[in-house]
Formats: structure tokens, sequence, C-alpha cells
């Protein structure tokens, strides 16, 4: 048990210190008027508070994240724990961080318009294709799996849970539609904080109970090896499999729906960097009851290979704290990535917007970028769940690590210490080139092959860096255009 709370002040202390230091070096300046303030439209810049800001974006970045991915993680073992914790502050924390504070610099602008004022045309424009793709995936599997699951408890009468599915489908396909194209207080504004209530709650409770039903933390001991029972290797699956909760490219994408509401720059510590500390801490409770709940990793293994993450959530849920926990469970699994998946909808909308510099505040403006999109992600759900979710995955660690190479660029040119961002750029470029070489979604080359693929990549990328920036004009108050190198 004293590991699990080490962990949990690990955690809180990152926040508590290594926060201000990436604050400090980023120069948040409360005197520069934030879009909320300059740019108010009603619709997607509208000025909220801190605390309904954070809640909001807890709830944008965490969805089905923060307890899908640790409970798969958890069967590799304590190593999982160890990620967590030095992944959310040294990475995620950094990551989300400036992918909020470079919107807000850049107008609110979306995260491909900020890679490109950095890394160039070029790169912007893969990142407008690259972000809508990813965004696409994340809204398409926030369906099918919520649909699935409904289907199972609500079958509208259906002898075939086929006809229920899609029923259910096209239920939150609707509200997808509706939540993405109406102004960002009316629903997300109003209930989103509530839902995030929940999921802290739920996190809480479920280690509240753990201990008062005296279970013992972590009974296969805290070793760091591999106890994967399917023998998957730990590098670099497990830097994949736990995105969420550690660092998620999907962040980059959401960050920019707060960065257009905050009231100054001051509130990005704790909106951005704090709501990844936030997931980090439901991701921990996660993984500990992965480890802690099923004695053995085969145990834990048994129970998702019948029903997935999902009927982990569930069992854990019921057993730990009966029918609160049974609804609290639906709520985790049902409703949490719900509403992850139309903010995924309305930020695909505000990139395409961006990129073709249509003002969102007239609705049919909206609805001429909501209906082809929708349709898009329609047809994408007649392709196979797991198929879509295996691309997430890489799509999701990859966008993380050009965000961190841009924040390294941007810290160049503002002359201010870039290594806090290189540093897990040129990690998560080996993590991803990895699992690129060795994936069948991928090269699909030998393993051994695969692990120095990566690190001649990760070097090669950090090389280039290296003798690029150099050439990089320094420019303190560039915060509101192209800086890049030609």
């Amino acid at each position: 048990m004293i590991y699990f709370f080490l962990a949990v002040a690990a955690l809180i202390a990152g926040y508590l210190v290594y926060s201000k230091v990436v604050e400090a070096n980023f120069g948040a300046d409360t005197c520069k008027a934030t879009p909320a303030c300059r740019l108010e439209d009603g619709v997607d810049f509208v000025k909220m508070n801190k605390k309904q800001a954070y809640l909001i974006q807890l709830l944008n970045i965490a969805g089905l994240g923060p307890i899908f991915g640790p409970i798969l993680g958890a069967l590799y073992g304590p190593t999982a724990l160890v990620w967590i914790v030095i992944g959310s502050i040294f990475a995620g924390g950094v990551h989300d961080y400036f992918s909020g504070m470079m919107s807000v610099r850049y107008d609110g602008k979306s995260i491909p318009d900020a890679v490109g004022y950095n890394l160039g045309a070029f790169a912007k424009q893969f990142m407008n294709v690259f972000s809508i793709v990813l965004l696409l995936l994340v809204g398409v599997v926030f369906v099918l799996g919520p649909a699935e699951l409904l289907a199972k408890k609500i079958g509208f009468g259906f002898t075939d849970a086929t006809y229920a599915k899609y029923t259910w489908t096209a239920i939150i396909f609707g509200y997808y539609f509706v939540a993405t194209i109406l102004p960002v207080d009316k629903i997300i504004g109003r209930l989103y904080p509530l839902f995030a209530i929940t999921l802290i709650i739920m996190a809480v409770g479920l280690s509240f109970m753990l201990i008062w039903d005296g279970y013992e933390f972590y009974p296969n001991g805290l070793s760091l090896a591999n106890t994967n029972p399917q023998g998957l290797p730990l590098w670099p699956l497990i830097f994949i499999t736990i995105a969420c909760g550690a660092i998620s490219g999907f962040h980059a994408t959401q960050s920019p729906l707060m960065s257009r509401c905050i009231p100054d720059e001051k509130c990005g510590r704790p909106v951005f960097y704090g709501a990844m500390i936030g997931e980090g801490l439901i991701a921990l409770v996660w993984a500990t009851l992965g480890m802690t709940f099923y004695k053995t990793p085969e145990a834990l293994q048994a129970v998702i290979s019948n029903g997935g993450p999902a009927a982990v959530v569930d069992e854990i849920s019921v057993t730990l704290m009966g029918p609160i926990g049974g609804f609290l469970a639906i709520i985790g699994v049902i409703a949490l990535p719900i509403t992850s998946g139309d903010t995924a909808f309305r930020s695909a909308r505000l990139i395409i917007a961006d990129f073709f510099k249509m003002p969102q505040k007239e609705g049919i403006k909206r609805l001429m970028i909501a209906v082809p999109l929708f349709a898009i992600g329609f047809l994408i759900t007649r392709t196979e769940f797991a198929v879509i979710w295996r691309y997430f995955g890489f799509a999701n660690s990859t966008l993380a690590t050009v965000v961190l190479w841009t924040a390294g660029v941007y810290l160049v040119r503002h002359a201010k210490n870039y290594w806090i961002a290189v540093v897990p750029a040129v990690f998560m470029t080996a993590v991803v080139s990895t699992y690129l070489a060795n994936a069948k979604i991928g090269f699909n080359l030998p393993y051994d092959i695969s692990c120095w693929f990566g690190i001649l990549v990760c070097i090669g990328c950090f090389v280039w860096f290296m003798l690029k920036k150099g050439s990089i004009a320094i420019n303190i108050e560039a915060d509101d255009g192209p800086g890049y190198i030609e």
C-alpha cells in the first residue's frame, strides 16, 4: 500500500514542482489577453473560470483512456506504475501544457497550425490530415465501444443484438452531431464538469474500498520484470498501451478547445498540466486495481480475454462498491467515452475551419463542415473495431511525438530551455519508430531489427534537431505567426 501512496505523492509533487518549471520556461504572462478575451464569439471562444475549464479538460482528455489502457498495461507488471508517474510528469504534462499554451499564443488555433508555425508548411499540411484522421478514429472508437455495451444492457426488444447496436450507434452519433455544432457552454460547459467529478469519485472510491476490504497491494511483488501472460515485449508496447495516463497525442487535439476559453495565461498550468496529472492519478488507480484485485496477471488476462477491459471495470466496480459501483461502471465505460468522442468531432470541425479560414459563429458554416465530417465517420464505423483501435494507438503516440518536437523548436525560438521538450521527444521517437517497424500494421520486421531501427531513427532526429537549431531565428516576441526554418 505504501508504494501506491508514494506514487500518488510523486505525481502531486510533480505538479507542484515541475509544472512551475514548465510554466516559467514558457513564460506565462497575465498581461497578455487570451483568445477568450480578444475573440469571444459565443460559440467556441467563450470565457470560463479556471475550475470549470479544468474539469472539462480532464473529461475531454480522459474518456476510456486512463481506464482501459492501464488495465491492459497492468498485465506487464509494476513497470506500468513507473511509466505512469514518469510519463505524466516529464512527458505528458509538458506535451499537454505546450499544446494548450502554444494554441493560446496563436489565437486559439488548432495543433496543426502550431506545428506549422514551428516546423514548416509541409508539417502543417501533414498534421492537418493526420490530426483529422486521428480524431475520426477516436470519435468512431468512442461510438462503437459504448454502443456495443449499451446494446447488451438495453436491447430495445431486438432478438438480434446487431440491430440494437446499430440503434445505439445512431443515437450516439445524433448526440455527437448536436454537441459538435452547439456553443461550447451549452452542453459541454454544463454537463462535463459533473461527469469529470464522477470520474474522480469513482477512482477515489475504488481505492478506498480496496484498502477497506483488506486487499494486499501488488501481491506479485514490485519487480520490474515483464509479467505479460502472452509474452508480449515490454518495449515498446507498454508505452503504446498506456498512452492516456502518461502521454497521448489526442490531448493535443483537445487542448485548443480550452485554450479558447481560459481567462488568463496563468490558468494554463492547472488546466493543461494539471489535467494531465489528474488523468495520471486515475490511470495509477486502475493499474493498481488490475494488479491487486486479481492475484496474478493470468487471472486478469482471463477476464480480459472473455469480455475485454470493460468486463474488468464491471467486475471490480460491482465487487468493491456494490450497486453504486455498478452504476459508476456504466458511467465509466459508456458515458465517459461518449464525452470524449463528441469533443473529438468538435476538434475536427475546428481544425477544418482553421484550414479553410471559415469563422464558426454562424450555424450554417458549422453545418457545412459537420455534415460531411459525420458522413465520413459513419463510413469508418463499418470497419472492424479491433483494426480501428490498432491504428488509433500508433497515431496517438505519433502525434504526441510531433507535438513535443514542435515544443522544442518553439522554445529554441524563444531562447528558452528546450531540453524539457526534446528529451521526451527523443524517447517517444524511439517508441513509435520501434512500434512501426515491428507491428503488423507497420513494416512487420523482426523484433531485434525493429529495436535497432527505433534507436537509429531517434538518434537521427536528435542530430537533425541539434544541427538545425542554430539556424532557427530567435524572436522572443514571435507568438503570432510562422517562425520555422525554410
